[in-house]
């Protein structure tokens, strides 16, 4: 059997504009400027893409489930258009003060891709825009990225902190990261 090529994605600031006010409606989510395509680009060169994310707007009682399908469905159907998709969404909807083992920087979400792919993530490239997609991703052997959107936007130009793991890979956008992976997978072929 073949490995599967496997993208694990987080989506506010990393995928769609990022909010304070937290993105709570289908009309709040705005792709980042050639987010989609870039998830396109990973698509048509055989790579499968996963999300995972922090969504405590759930338990904070800011939205439904019903909201974040809505968002979803929205992210689904415009990734379509571009000829892209998602295979799996996963999140977390506890709150920080909840301490359940899902939220990042814990590892609940990766370990649910673990189970559902039945996979080991060792080395499987991941994308966020925090030190908490990090250090989630390293610490069940993922390669970590950061995009410098939404909260990476901070460090742009600037030297990662410590709170990152020390191989971090850091790119200006989605689609800097696409090149990236792209143009390596062909130097190793």
């Amino acid at each position: 059997m073949i490995p599967i090529k496997l993208v694990i994605l987080d989506r506010d600031g990393t995928i769609n504009e990022d909010s304070d006010d937290f993105i709570k409606s289908a009309d709040e989510w705005h792709p980042l400027p050639g987010a989609l395509e870039a998830i396109a680009r990973l698509n048509h060169a055989g790579w499968h893409a996963v999300v995972v994310s922090n969504q405590s707007g759930l338990g904070r009682g800011l939205f439904e489930v019903s909201d974040l399908n809505a968002i979803h469905a929205k992210m689904h159907q415009m990734l379509a258009d571009v000829g892209g998709r998602i295979d799996a969404v996963f999140y977390c909807p506890h709150t920080p003060a909840d301490a359940c083992h899902c939220r990042k920087p814990d590892t609940g979400l990766f370990e649910q891709i673990e189970d559902r792919y039945g996979l080991d993530l060792k080395n499987v490239p991941a994308v966020g825009d925090s030190a908490r997609d990090a250090v989630a991703a390293v610490a069940v052997g993922c390669e970590p990225h950061l995009v410098m959107t939404g909260k990476g936007a901070v460090y742009r130009g600037k030297s990662l902190p410590e709170a990152f793991p020390a191989h971090t890979v850091a790119h200006e956008n989605l689609s800097a990261f696409v090149d990236f992976l792209l143009d390596r997978e062909e130097a190793r072929a």
